[in-house]
């Protein structure tokens, strides 16, 4: 498929030039190649070992969460470098995806985690560079404990639970990555427990504080909802064979 395409029809399905972001998110295309693109990667972070694998699995497009500036301006030597070259060398372009990712109301990390853990009467909720990201919704109540037991289950790994008031889960809002410090306003939803990836030390106590149960499941684990979602409507749409490359921070 030509590259340009690709990206037109990312952008459009993402309302990429809508979505307010952070300064170093660099939305849409921040690589380009030569042109065409036959195979496709998807990962979190578009770090040096995920372009080196999307190399090996001969991807020619490597779609990311975090793109190559998501840790800011910086000299380009060392890994930087390292991994510019590579990239360029092997024809590999790279297109981010942040907070347009995020808010997806079908593709989103928010909206999938929120099915994946079967919450229903989803609605839009808290604001993040003043675009509504998280997910609010009820589920089936049940316990605390097994609850814990699904998020633990739908992320794939070990969670953290910062315990509130209430034992029984049913009003739950969702919002992922590193979105703990948004405890405040979450708790102003009603809700009795939010889910996110991680969060400061003080969300802790203030969890405890304000009555919510706080769940940490891991901010990588949480945004690896929305590449997955993108690389299989590729190849659904387009016959583009995809990827996932898993390189997980354990944070």
């Amino acid at each position: 498929m030509i590259l340009s395409n690709l990206v037109n029809y990312l952008d459009q399905l993402l309302l990429t030039s809508e979505v307010h972001d952070y300064p170093q998110a660099h939305n849409g295309l921040q690589l380009a190649n030569a042109g065409t693109v036959k195979r496709v990667a998807v990962a979190v972070d578009a770090c040096l070992p995920v372009i080196e694998e999307a190399i090996a699995a001969e991807a020619d497009l490597l779609i990311v969460h975090h793109g190559i500036f998501w840790s800011g301006l910086q000299p380009i030597t060392g890994a930087y470098y390292q991994k510019l070259k590579l990239a360029l060398q092997c024809g590999l372009a790279i297109y981010s995806s942040h907070l347009p990712l995020d808010r997806h109301p079908k593709f989103g990390n928010n909206f999938l985690l929120a099915k994946e853990l079967g919450l229903r009467e989803l609605t839009p909720a808290l604001k993040t560079q003043g675009e509504l990201i998280g997910m609010k919704g009820i589920c089936k109540p049940m316990l605390r404990a097994p609850f814990l037991e699904l998020v633990s289950k739908v992320v794939g790994g070990k969670v953290h639970l910062a315990p509130g008031n209430s034992e029984m889960v049913e009003r739950v809002l969702v919002l992922t990555g590193g979105a703990g410090s948004e405890i405040v306003a979450a708790a102003k939803e009603g809700i009795d427990t939010f889910v996110t990836g991680e969060g400061p030390h003080w969300s802790y106590t203030m969890a405890e504080e304000l009555g919510v149960n706080l769940i940490y499941a891991g901010h990588y684990a949480t945004e690896t909802f929305g590449v997955k979602a993108l690389g299989a409507l590729l190849e659904e749409e387009f016959d583009l064979p995809y990827s996932f490359i898993d390189h997980p921070t354990g944070l």
